[in-house]
């Protein structure tokens, strides 16, 4: 159940973003990914595009955001969504890049560009331990607003033989950068030893 109690309301939105949409967004996203838990084990970094597009599909349909209907803008180029009404150039604090990571603090992207980032932090959870039903949780989100000075280039690990990551940005410092950013932040997890982990009573 995503806990009206768990959204911290103080925390800054895109122009017209609210926590009510977020929560809309996050009870679809877990709805919807239930039944692609297989893919998450056999290529993790597929199943986490898959939660960014998920959550670019849901605020599309319950936020003031809209998908960028050119197909190749869409899928190649940033950002994600764009406010309704701010035209076929949005500035940077009318565009809305959706991201996802299963990691506590990493964020990166394969542009550097200035403007708004929603971060969906995931676990996958098979015991249904957390939620009966819910295989995948949203346990964070991280809403900010990144410069191009916040990025640093992430030099691609791909060889001659094949295989690696192909070169990306990645946000400086994010730790400190996106401290008191998430909006939504399940009171039942922590994050320990660089992980999401169910509290166990000791750490609320």
């Amino acid at each position: 159940m995503v806990r009206k109690d768990d959204f911290d309301t103080g925390v800054p939105l895109p122009p017209g973003l609210d926590c009510a949409a977020v929560r809309r967004a996050v009870e679809y996203i877990e709805r919807e990914l239930a039944e692609f838990v297989e893919v998450y084990y056999e290529q993790a970094n597929v199943f986490s595009a898959l939660v960014g597009i998920f959550g670019t599909r849901a605020l599309d349909s319950v936020s003031n955001y809209e998908k960028h209907r050119h197909a190749d803008t869409a899928q190649q180029r940033f950002p994600d969504l764009k406010r309704r009404g701010s035209g076929q150039k949005p500035k940077p604090n009318e565009c809305l890049e959706s991201k996802a990571s299963k990691r506590p603090w990493a964020l990166q992207s394969h542009y550097d560009h200035p403007g708004w980032y929603i971060v969906w932090r995931y676990l996958v959870d098979p015991t249904e331990t957390l939620e009966p039903g819910r295989p995948v949780v949203i346990w964070r989100v991280d809403a900010v607003f990144l410069e191009k000075a916040d990025w640093k280039y992430e030099k691609s690990s791909a060889g001659d033989a094949g295989g690696g990551r192909t070169h990306t940005f990645g946000v400086k410092n994010p730790a400190a950068r996106l401290k008191g950013k998430a909006v939504y932040r399940r009171s039942d997890v922590v994050a320990r030893g660089g992980k999401p982990v169910p509290c166990n009573g000791a750490d609320a």
